[in-house]
């Protein structure tokens, strides 16, 4: 491939990324995102929606009839929830999906309004200055932080501002490319890294003949205990899946022998989570193949955290599952960093697993 062409589909991929990390779509309010992604997925093959927003697209060179192969992402974020509205107009709020509250506060963010449209609002707490020393001392809790979108009573947030109980809240920070790095910073890359990835690996396979079917399901309300991923896989019945993921990267806070994931050493394979316990022989498969043909891959045995595998690996009579992850530093925060590069080795390396899956390598697992 040319130099030209190769930056050209850098470019486009590039906006792809941002287009969907940007985008308003905390757990169980995907719309955003899935609109993104179905414009995303035009020619790729027939597109569908269930009732939940989990999104579909089948590989419009599937045949039936032979081996069906998932591709998994979830299209929905971390983020918050209106829960009540004060006198004063600011907003209780509780979590959607896994925060540590020292990392909420000081933070702006977008809030849902009757409309449909996001405003803009900022996480606050009391001011230091008013503190006791054991407010100062003591670690924030939700409890003690609102959301003010700037309205001084219950009646203007509500009227003038059109903000409801119920709405949804979204971190507000806007997706960035630092070239001379290759590193991407944003938010919500887990998962929409994972949803780029997905896309990205059925464009570069468009056209080709391979031995096996291919359906991408971008489930939602992974955030909240992977509830989407019940629904997808229900519906695609696959023989065996692929899972992208935004994986929490450990590069720095972990001694450097004990380092598993980190930026730009290519994506992670996990043998183990809290909720699953990988295919070893599915994922000695992938692993070898990365090393053969040299797209780099970390492996890593994680003691906490959980992936839409979980549904996957235990769905149907069972189903043998590799977790392709994406290396991201601070997920489950307003910002995260990423490589350029590990996101091109990703689609890389699931592109060349599904050239070589056929009947009788899935017997092998």
């Amino acid at each position: 491939m040319r130099m030209d062409e190769k930056q050209a589909l850098k470019k486009q991929a590039l906006k792809m990324i941002g287009d969907i990390s940007s985008a308003n779509g905390v757990s169980g309010f995907e719309d955003e995102v899935v609109a993104l992604l179905r414009r995303y997925s035009e020619g790729l093959g027939e597109t569908r929606e269930d009732k939940m927003r989990d999104f579909y697209i089948e590989r419009g060179e599937n045949k039936g009839g032979r081996l069906k192969v998932q591709l998994d992402a979830h299209s929905d974020e971390v983020g918050f929830m209106v829960q009540a509205i004060r006198d004063n107009g600011t907003m209780d709020f509780i979590a959607l999906g896994g925060w540590v509250p020292a990392t909420v506060p000081a933070h702006r963010v977008r809030v849902r309004t009757k409309t449909g449209n996001y405003i803009p609002g900022l996480i606050a707490s009391k001011p230091p200055h008013f503190m006791t020393e054991a407010e100062r001392a003591a670690p924030p809790s939700l409890q003690q932080m609102v959301i003010d979108v700037g309205a001084s009573s219950r009646q203007e947030a509500m009227e003038g501002f059109g903000v409801r109980v119920g709405a949804p809240v979204v971190p507000d920070a806007d997706f960035e490319f630092i070239e001379e790095h290759n590193l991407m910073i944003g938010k919500a890359f887990d998962c929409r890294l994972g949803c780029a990835a997905l896309l990205g690996t059925l464009r570069e396979l468009r056209g080709e003949a391979l031995d096996v079917d291919v359906v991408g399901a971008f489930a939602v309300q992974e955030e909240v205990g992977t509830r989407g991923a019940i629904i997808t896989t229900g519906t695609v019945k696959p023989d065996i899946g692929i899972v992208f993921e935004g994986c929490p990267a450990d590069d720095t806070f972990t001694p450097p022998y004990a380092i598993q994931t980190a930026l730009g050493k290519g994506p992670m394979l996990r043998h183990i989570d809290s909720r699953m316990i990988t295919n070893p022989r599915f994922q000695r498969f992938a692993l070898e193949l990365g090393e053969e043909l040299g797209i780099p891959t970390q492996e890593a045995v994680r003691s906490g955290g959980a992936t839409n595998g979980e549904r996957l690996h235990l769905s149907g009579i069972g189903v043998p599952v590799i977790v392709i992850g994406l290396p991201v530093r601070y997920i489950h925060t307003h910002y995260g960093i990423a490589s350029y590069t590990d996101y091109e080795n990703a689609v890389a390396l699931a592109c060349q697993v599904l050239r070589r899956l056929n009947e009788a390598v899935y017997k092998g697992f």
